[in-house]
């Protein structure tokens, strides 16, 4: 099972200053950060304000592309957690049926954002992602993801998909 998240918000994390993406699901009671690089933030950004760029970027080429061969992204799908690393899967219509294609989360969510797709998280991503343990990194995950569901939306900006 899958679970539906929109992008909530963009910030930037105070210890690594890395930019973070943040999904929530409907209810806002399950938050999932993803900490991206700073030019697939600055993509996500450039959709959720609406900039639209002079010529096409990465992402508005993937998707004029995958149109123009008369096909379709129909959603994307964060699959696993890894090391500390998320991975995903953006599924496109084509003539020939439906492939699951691998990507990097904040590329399938630049997409997804371009496309008016639905984000999905695997359930067991978002279970992965809560558990903490002796790994600094995975506790800092769960610091940051206990902050961001006490936070004010108004604070994350206006970015509800």
């Amino acid at each position: 099972m899958s679970l539906e998240v929109k992008v909530r918000g963009l910030m930037i994390d105070p210890v690594s200053q890395m930019p973070i993406i943040i999904l929530k699901n409907n209810d806002g009671d399950q938050v999932l950060p993803i900490w991206v690089g700073i030019f697939e933030a600055n993509a996500i950004a450039m959709e959720l304000e609406k900039i639209v760029s002079p010529r096409p970027m990465t992402h508005d080429l993937l998707k004029n592309v995958i149109e123009e061969l008369s096909g379709g992204v129909e959603k994307v799908v964060i699959t696993d957690l890894r090391d500390n690393t998320f991975y995903a899967l953006i599924h496109v219509r084509g003539l020939d049926g439906s492939k699951a294609i691998d990507a990097r989360p904040s590329d399938a969510i630049a997409l997804a954002l371009r496309a008016g797709v639905p984000i999905h998280i695997e359930d067991r991503v978002m279970v992965q992602s809560t558990a903490t343990g002796e790994d600094s990194a995975a506790e800092e995950a769960e610091r940051l993801r206990r902050w961001l569901e006490k936070i004010d939306p108004e604070e994350l900006g206006h970015y509800e998909m």
